[in-house]
């Protein structure tokens, strides 16, 4: 497995390594030294490789000379790494240190899965889509955008939903929060390596938020803003894994940059949100495009950051979802969404050497 640079990346192997370790895989992960990836899977039973790798920027930086050459280095330790484990399939989630391994992985003769969660294919799944055996995707209206290659090779999948999400406990939900039941849960929610301009937005609308909801902020590493410390009903996170189905049980509605990991959580959960995604200025709009999917298929509202600014636009938002809630619910139950984590499994056995169908599900392996 390989995926790293942002939780978007590392979360949805998290989600498939129960199955897979059940199934008796031995499970290689290779990422970063000092990623996110990293620090996540520290806690997993899994074997961690750490390469180099240079990050895959569309802008002008300095570090554009230098990292093609790590980039090399990459593929290079790569594959050692093919030659030394031997591995049957790679799964790869993308960002930036999926594409070593994937082209490694293809010199070596190991076949690659890989998965795009947004509407359109990241930087290096772009890269990593011509040696790829199958490419997964997310949205359907994604596949227009591969070659006629590549089209041959994709199939909708979804993402992989994190098992247990449903099983949240309220009353420990509250505890962790410090919540009471007076008034509604709002979650808010910035990514996982939070958001500057997100968190601001959520902090200078508090009090008027604070009139209707306790707001449970999850806004990044090192974000946790002391000022707000104590204030009633306002509880801030830097980061929930273990606590976030907790936070989702008490949650009614939430205000959420428009990640596909994310977004297809809160639709699975049956939360209305109000999708705030990141402007085309430090993105490449994937999650522009995210947000207006689900907005046209009345799952969300979709707000721009520069509306939401005002704090006006973004608290006449929360009342047309708490007026339209009923509608927004309706419209989540009718999605039909597909069993992911089955699909993507049966193409990783599929693609392996010597492949075969994955078992079915039993008690031991979580749907």
């Amino acid at each position: 497995m390989t995926g790293g640079g942002s939780a978007g990346h590392v979360i949805p192997n998290l989600t498939l390594l129960s199955d897979l370790r059940t199934d008796g895989w031995e499970i290689h992960y290779v990422g970063t030294r000092t990623g996110i990836e990293a620090e996540l899977l520290r806690s997993e039973d899994v074997i961690y490789h750490a390469i180099q790798t240079g990050k895959l920027r569309r802008y002008f930086d300095i570090k554009n000379f230098v990292d093609p050459f790590r980039f090399l280095i990459g593929i290079i330790q790569s594959l050692l790494l093919m030659f030394k484990i031997k591995p049957s399939v790679i799964f790869s989630k993308g960002g930036f240190v999926a594409a070593p391994v994937v082209i490694a992985g293809r010199i070596a003769g190991v076949p690659s899965v890989t998965h795009e969660s947004d509407r359109t294919q990241g930087l290096a799944n772009k890269i990593c889509a011509p040696f790829a055996s199958k490419i997964c995707l997310t949205f359907e209206d994604t596949i227009n955008d591969l070659s006629p290659k590549n089209k041959r090779k994709a199939i909708i999948t979804g993402p992989p939903i994190r098992s247990g999400l449903r099983g949240g406990d309220a009353e420990e939900g509250r505890r962790i929060c410090g919540f009471d039941e007076s008034l509604p849960v709002l979650l808010a929610v910035g990514g996982s390596l939070g958001s500057e301009s997100l968190n601001a937005i959520i902090r200078k609308t508090l009090p008027e938020l604070l009139k209707t909801w306790q707001v449970a902020h999850i806004c990044g590493k090192g974000n946790i803003d002391a000022k707000y410390a104590g204030v009633k009903g306002y509880a801030q996170l830097e980061y929930a894994r273990d606590e976030l189905a907790h936070l989702f049980k008490i949650s009614e509605a939430a205000i959420s940059r428009a990640g596909s990991n994310s977004i297809f959580e809160l639709l699975y959960l049956e939360i209305p949100s109000i999708l705030i995604p990141l402007p085309r200025s430090v993105s490449r709009g994937d999650q522009i495009l995210n947000a207006a999917e689900f907005e046209k298929k009345g799952y969300s509202i979709k707000l721009e950051e520069h509306e939401a600014e005002s704090g006006e636009a973004l608290v006449n938002a929360l009342k047309r979802l708490v007026r339209d809630r009923a509608k927004f619910v309706e419209a989540m139950r009718g999605a039909n969404l597909r069993d992911s984590k089955a699909l993507i499994i049966e193409a990783i056995y599929a693609s392996a050497i010597g492949g075969s169908k994955p078992p079915p599900y039993t008690n031991n392996r979580t749907a």
